[in-house]
C-alpha cells in the first residue's frame, strides 16, 4: 500500500507561491518595457493632406535669438522687471555651446530670497515681448536647503569647507534652510522636425508646445525645455548678504523627441517625490541615476535592478524560513552571524549619519532588525520582562554545538592576527589625514570602512567549520545561492562599466569565497535520501515520494 506524505501539499503551496511571485515579476517587467516603449516612441502623423497634422515651425529655418533674463518675480506675479544676462543673436539649435557668466544678485535674493530666470527663444532683432512667435520658460536659479555642516581634522582642529569666510557665518544656524545658488542652467530645444497627429499629441509634450496658425495648417513653435535633472547638490553655492554676484554656467544642446519625453517623465517623478517630503539631497540621488548614466546603461540598470529585487525577495523568504525552523547551531558559525549583525548595524548608522535617501535607509534598517533576530536565534536568547526592565537568558549548547563553537573560536583566532592590525591602521590613518564633522562621524566612518574593506574575511570562519566537520548540510543553501547570485550580478555589472582594475578585483573577492563554498559543497556531498547526522532532513522533495506501509 502506497500513501503520500501530507507535507507534499505544503510543498506544492510553497512552490505555487514562488511561481506566483515570479509570474508577477515577469508581468511587471513586460508592462514596464511597454510603458517605456510608449514614452520613447511617438507615432507620426500619417495624413498625406497634412490637414490633421501639426508640423514644426523650424522647417522654415527662421533666424532665432536666445535671450536670458533674471527677475525677482515669476510670471504669475505681474510685471517681472527683467534684467538681461545673456544674448545669443544667431542661435543654431543644432550646435551645442557653453557660456560662463557672472550674475549680479539683488538685495532681496542676498537676504535669503529667490531669483528666477526667464529664457526666451524669439526672432533675431526683435524684443521677446514684441514677438508673437516667441516661446519662453521660467525657472528658479535658487533653491532652499539646509547647509552641510563643516568638517574638521580631529587631531589638528583644522576646518575644511568650500565656503568663503563671509559665508561661514550663515552656518551658525545649520538647521535652517537658506538660499543656495544653482550654478548650472541646462537648456534644450527639440531638433526633430516631427509631425504630430492633432488627435494624438502626447500629453507630456503638449504642455510645452505653443501652436501657431499658418494658413490652413497648424505649426508648433520651437519646444524649449529646461533640464532640471542637471541641477545637482554638488553645484549649489550658499548665498548670503555679502554675495554681490555669482557665476552661472549656461549649457545648450539639442534634444530628440524620445529623450525629451523620457526626461519630462523623470522630472515629473522627481517633483512628485519632493511633494511627498523627499529632501533636495534625496532627489539629487535619484537625479544622479539618470544624469550620470548613459541611457543604454540605464536600461540595463533597470533589468539588473528588477532581477536584483526578485532575488532579494527570494533570498529574504528562504532565509527567514530557514532560521525560523532552526533549532540547533551545529555546523554554523555563530560568530559569523554576530559579525553580520554588527556590520549591518554599522552600515545603517553610517547611512543615517550621512542623511542618505529613505529609499536606501529603510531597507538597511529592516535588514538590521532581521540580523538582530537571527542573533537571538543563533545564541538561543530568551527575553523576560520584569516591568519595563528586560532580562536575558541564554540557552545551553549540546556536545555537537560545543564542538562547532571550538572550531569557530579557532578560526576567529587565526583571523584576528590579520584583521586587527588592518582595522587599527585604517582607523589611525583616517584620524590623522581625513576630516570629519565629529568624533561620532569618525568612529562610524572608520567602522564602516573596515566593514566594506575586510568584511568578506568574516566569511572564512564558516569555511573553516565546514572543513573541520566535513559537511555543508547545515547551511541555508537556497537563501545563500540567491544572495550570491545577486552579488555576482552586481559585480559583473560593475565590471562592464569602465572602472580601475583594482576596483574590479575588489568587486570579485566575495565571488571567489563563494566559489570555495561551492567547491566544499561538491567535496562534501549530502545524502538526501536519509536524515543527516544532525537530525534534520534537507531533501524536501523526498517528502512527497510514496512510502510503502
Amino acid at each position: 500500500m502506497c500513501v503520500w506524505y501530507p507535507q507534499s501539499k505544503s510543498m506544492f503551496q510553497k512552490t505555487s507561491f514562488t511561481t506566483l511571485i515570479i509570474g508577477v515579476f515577469i508581468v511587471y517587467v513586460l508592462h514596464t518595457c511597454w510603458v517605456m516603449y510608449g514614452i520613447v516612441y511617438t507615432k507620426p502623423c500619417e495624413d498625406r493632406s497634412g490637414e490633421n497634422c501639426i508640423t514644426s515651425y523650424m522647417t522654415k529655418n527662421p533666424r532665432l535669438q536666445l535671450s536670458i533674463y533674471t527677475s525677482l518675480k515669476s510670471s504669475s506675479d505681474g510685471n517681472p522687471n527683467l534684467n538681461l544676462i545673456l544674448n545669443v543673436d544667431d542661435l543654431d539649435i543644432y550646435s551645442k555651446f557653453e557660456r560662463n557668466i557672472n550674475v549680479s544678485l539683488p538685495k532681496k535674493t542676498r537676504n535669503n530670497g529667490t531669483l528666477f530666470t526667464y529664457v526666451f527663444v524669439h526672432h533675431a532683432g526683435v524684443l521677446p515681448w514684441k514677438d508673437s512667435k516667441q516661446v519662453h520658460i521660467v525657472t528658479q536659479l535658487t533653491t532652499y536647503m539646509v547647509p552641510k555642516p563643516q568638517e574638521i581634522n580631529l587631531i589638528s582642529g583644522e576646518e575644511t569647507t568650500q565656503m568663503s569666510e563671509s559665508q561661514k557665518t550663515i552656518t551658525d544656524v545649520p538647521d535652517r534652510p537658506i538660499t543656495h545658488w544653482r550654478s548650472r542652467l541646462t537648456l534644450n530645444i527639440m531638433a526633430d522636425h516631427f509631425s504630430f497627429d492633432r488627435e494624438a499629441v502626447p500629453a507630456d509634450v503638449h504642455r510645452y508646445m505653443k501652436l501657431y496658425q499658418y494658413g490652413k495648417t497648424v505649426q508648433y513653435l520651437p519646444i524649449l525645455f529646461v533640464d532640471l535633472l542637471s541641477n545637482r547638490v554638488k553645484d549649489l553655492v550658499i548665498v548670503n548678504s555679502s554675495t554681490s554676484e555669482l557665476p552661472l554656467t549656461i549649457i545648450y544642446d539639442k534634444i530628440s523627441l524620445g529623450k525629451l519625453r523620457f526626461w519630462i517623465h523623470m522630472q515629473d517623478a522627481v517633483y512628485s517625490l519632493q511633494q511627498f517630503g523627499f529632501t533636495e539631497k534625496d532627489a539629487d540621488e535619484i537625479k544622479g541615476i539618470f544624469v550620470d548614466t548613459n541611457l543604454y546603461f540605464l536600461a540595463l540598470t533597470f533589468f539588473v535592478a528588477a532581477f536584483h529585487l526578485l532575488f532579494d525577495f527570494l533570498a529574504f523568504k528562504n532565509d527567514i524560513s530557514f532560521w525560523k525552523k532552526k533549532k540547533s547551531m551545529v555546523g554554523m558559525s555563530s560568530k559569523a552571524v554576530l559579525w553580520r549583525c554588527f556590520s549591518t548595524i554599522v552600515i545603517f548608522l553610517f547611512l543615517l549619519d550621512e542623511q542618505t535617501s529613505l529609499l536606501v535607509l529603510i531597507p538597511a534598517g529592516i535588514g538590521a532588525i532581521i540580523e538582530i533576530w537571527k542573533v537571538k536565534k543563533a545564541f538561543k536568547i530568551i527575553i523576560h520582562w520584569k516591568g519595563i526592565r528586560p532580562t536575558f537568558q541564554f540557552g545551553k549548547s549540546d556536545e555537537s554545538e560545543k564542538r562547532t563553537e571550538q572550531y569557530d573560536t579557532q578560526a576567529m583566532k587565526y583571523l584576528s592576527f590579520l584583521l586587527y592590525p588592518l582595522c587599527l591602521g585604517g582607523a589611525v590613518y583616517s584620524l590623522v589625514y581625513v576630516k570629519y564633522k565629529s568624533w561620532y562621524s569618525w568612529l562610524i566612518n572608520s567602522l564602516v570602512n573596515g566593514v566594506y574593506a575586510f568584511g568578506f574575511l568574516f566569511m572564512l570562519p564558516q569555511l573553516f567549520v565546514n572543513y573541520k566537520l566535513k559537511s555543508v548540510a547545515h547551511l541555508p543553501w537556497k537563501a545563500f545561492m540567491y544572495k550570491a547570485f545577486n552579488t555576482f550580478i552586481d559585480d559583473v555589472f560593475a565590471f562592464i562599466i569602465t572602472m580601475p582594475t583594482s576596483h574590479r578585483l575588489a568587486c570579485f573577492r566575495d565571488d571567489v569565497v563563494f566559489l570555495i563554498y561551492l567547491y566544499q559543497r561538491w567535496l562534501y556531498p549530502v545524502d538526501k535520501t536519509r536524515i543527516n547526522e544532525y537530525g534534520e532532513s534537507y531533501d524536501e522533495k523526498s517528502k512527497g515520494k510514496p512510502h510503502r506501509d
